[in-house]
């Protein structure tokens, strides 16, 4: 698996923006990809050296939609969440704006 399609997006909210203070990153990464390919993914990426990496499988929330004047029901997909934890010092920059620190 390469590195981008390991990482799909980064994770803008207030809890992920928290984080940063103490150098902890949050991605949404592929179902399958392990620890170690998020790892050597940030790493290629962002050129940073990662120190720990933790992972969850987030659960997707069933949803209730009315179109045309008939209601149905369905379930967003599941998705896996990854919490970076860089070396101190260093930071994450996304086309050349800091969106982490805000």
């Amino acid at each position: 698996m390469q590195a981008r399609e390991v990482i799909i997006a980064p994770l803008i909210s207030e809890k992920s923006m928290a984080g940063t203070a103490l150098q902890q990153y949050s991605f949404e990464v592929h179902r399958r990809a392990t620890k170690t390919q998020i790892r050597q993914a940030i790493a290629e990426i962002f050129k940073v050296d990662v120190i720990k990496v933790n992972t969850v499988n987030v659960g997707g929330k069933q949803k209730n939609f009315a179109r045309r004047g008939t209601r149905t029901s369905g379930m967003q997909p599941d998705w896996k969440k990854a919490i970076v934890t860089l070396k101190p010092g260093q930071k994450i920059e996304l086309g050349g704006q800091n969106y982490f620190e805000q």
